[in-house]
């Protein structure tokens, strides 16, 4: 696991954008955190390395969210949804053929049908704005990624 520590929001923007900058249609991530610990933020970092203009919000009352760029972003929020069969009709698969997918809160998901993801977790600190970003990539395609993210 690689740990990153991150100081303000615009760290955590630019991580997001050399990350996006590096993604490929396929990707999967799985961000985690507390509330307002910076994952979407970090969705919006992403999506400016996709090349994506519109504003990214958190698509808590939606599900989902995609948008357009270089590759297509998918952007789900599973915080409100506390049953895997509430999942069941959202078609991942079909996402991910399309493009990045990034799923915040989806403790439901992780492990049950995907092999192979990056996660991402941010966590508060002591320090008021600081996070620390912990990468679990799993499968080569993520450990290569994490690594050349990380020497950047």
């Amino acid at each position: 696991m690689k740990v990153l520590p991150i100081h303000s929001e615009l760290e955590m923007l630019q991580l997001g954008r050399r990350l996006g900058e590096r993604l490929q249609t396929g990707d999967l991530l799985f961000l985690s955190g507390d509330l307002g610990a910076g994952k979407t933020t970090l969705t919006k970092g992403i999506a400016q390395g996709l090349s994506i203009s519109e504003d990214i919000t958190s698509p808590t009352f939606q599900i989902q969210k995609s948008y357009q760029g270089r590759l297509r972003l998918n952007h789900f929020d599973l915080y409100r949804l506390k049953n895997p069969a509430e999942i069941d009709p959202i078609d991942l698969e079909e996402q991910l053929e399309e493009g990045i997918t990034v799923i915040e809160w989806g403790d439901l998901l992780i492990n049950r049908r995907y092999p192979v993801y990056l996660e991402i977790k941010i966590e508060y600190t002591r320090e008021w704005n600081e996070r620390i970003v912990s990468f679990n990539p799993t499968g080569l395609r993520y450990q290569s990624l994490i690594a050349g993210l990380i020497e950047c």
